[in-house]
């Protein structure tokens, strides 16, 4: 393939990935908006909440993620057996993990209680994980049908669940949490039940989709037989991806933690940029999902010069959106800040201050972020997942925690030394990861 035909290819999948991705985002917003309304307290234990079911989730997901590049390989040899069975799989590593995961969300008020958070805040959070618990069994359920559509390069329909997905999420919570539409009214639970509904709707919708559209896949076929040979493969390859995840998780958790400290306008401000870099890495995790599609094909085919003509395209199209995005960061600050503020916030003068100074930094941040989330996306795809674990454990916590706090306290640059440890330590992960990946992976395919 030219690199032409490659840019199409990494195009047409990843744009569908990226949609998916800023619908999420959506999602999420939608229900932080929505309970705000509703009240203060609502919106702090459903925060408390959220954060502690995704750090189960996300640990869950990296099983269902394993299935992208194996289920690539073995599509890009025609194997409709193997994708299959790994998909299968992945369905059974994943609701073998909700085995001990969904009791302890269901479970987790009196951990809430234990941590010190306040009692009516924590009795509320555990009323909506009481509910909310069961959605990670369709949730991750979804995330492995989209590995398994995602490394077929059918991402379309990815798309337009999500999308649907967003828009019933606005109804179900409008009637649920406020009690309209002839619904009761829930608060948190009301949240709860909607999430969970939508997430279950979803997880329908795929597998209809795909039994439908699929049949040759026969996706369910003796889905209660163990496949102890696929199975370990998916565990392989997908614990370190959790893992992964949960370092990168708890690395900007503890940045927020820090940035805390320093008192309520600085950590208001890092929310803020935080936010904003948020909503643009969206594209480059969708094209990060789309790299480890290609690599894994590319694998498959054991083509090495596929792979690296493939992996520039990646890289380029990446770096074309953080160029995009210095430009927006470093030239609208005020205005992008602005949004999240009423235009009479007493603070909103420190706010800004703060608010461009950490935009700043986030436009370095997005670069050394898209590189090393590219570079992650590349070696799954070449199913190289245990060593970058470590790259990235080490880079984050080793480097990227220590230095926020010498920077930020030590050194005493505030919440601006805090996002330049990130930078430090995304920076290491990206050229540890990206140096594998050249020096190592694609001499190996």
């Amino acid at each position: 393939m030219t690199y032409s035909q490659h840019a199409r290819a990494v195009v047409n999948l990843g744009a569908p990935l990226v949609g998916s991705q800023l619908a999420q985002i959506a999602i999420q917003t939608t229900d932080t908006l929505m309970l705000g309304w509703y009240g203060v307290t609502e919106l702090a234990a459903v925060t408390v909440a959220s954060a502690l079911y995704f750090i189960v989730f996300i640990l869950g997901a990296g099983l269902a993620w394993a299935v992208v590049p194996l289920a690539a390989a073995a599509a890009e040899m025609d194997d409709t057996t193997q994708v299959r069975r790994v998909t299968r799989m992945g369905l059974w590593a994943c609701f073998v993990f909700c085995v001990p995961a969904v009791p302890l969300l269901l479970s987790a008020g009196w951990l809430l209680n234990r941590m010190g958070q306040d009692p009516a805040v924590a009795a509320l959070a555990g009323d909506y994980l009481g509910l909310a618990g069961w959605m990670l069994v369709p949730a991750l359920v979804v995330m492995v049908l989209r590995s398994f559509l995602s490394a077929l390069e059918l991402t379309q329909i990815v798309l337009w669940v999500t999308l649907g997905a967003a828009g019933l999420n606005v109804l179900l919570n409008y009637a649920f949490i406020f009690g309209n539409l002839g619904a009761p009214e829930l608060g948190v639970r009301g949240a709860a039940l909607a999430s969970v509904t939508i997430m279950t709707v979803s997880a329908l919708a795929l597998l209809v989709y795909i039994l439908r559209r699929l049949p040759d896949y026969d996706l369910l076929r003796r889905l209660w037989r163990p496949d102890w040979s696929a199975l370990g493969r998916v565990f392989q390859l997908g614990w370190p991806i959790g893992v992964t995840n949960i370092a990168e998780v708890g690395l900007f958790g503890f940045s927020s933690l820090l940035v805390g400290w320093l008192g309520a306008v600085p950590l208001a401000a890092h929310g803020i940029a935080l936010q904003l870099a948020s909503i643009t890495f969206m594209v480059h995790i969708g094209l990060s999902q789309a790299a480890t599609v290609r690599a894994g094909r590319a694998l498959g085919r054991h083509d090495a010069t596929s792979l690296k003509r493939g992996a520039r395209v990646v890289i380029a199209l990446s770096g074309a959106m953080v160029l995009l995005t210095v430009v927006v960061f470093l030239g609208f600050p005020h205005p992008l800040i602005g949004l999240f503020m009423a235009p009479d916030e007493p603070a909103r003068a420190a706010i800004l201050a703060t608010g461009t100074v950490l935009l700043a930094c986030a436009a370095l941040f997005q670069l050394a972020d898209a590189v090393q989330v590219i570079a992650l996306g590349l070696l799954r795809g070449v199913q190289d997942t245990r060593v970058p674990m470590i790259f990235a454990t080490v880079s984050y916590w080793a480097i990227g925690a220590p230095a926020g706090y010498l920077f930020g306290f030590t050194f005493g640059l505030g919440a601006p030394g805090v996002w330049l440890g990130l930078v430090l330590g995304l920076s290491g992960a990206a050229v540890t990861m990206m140096t594998r990946f050249w020096r190592r992976s694609v001499r190996e395919v």
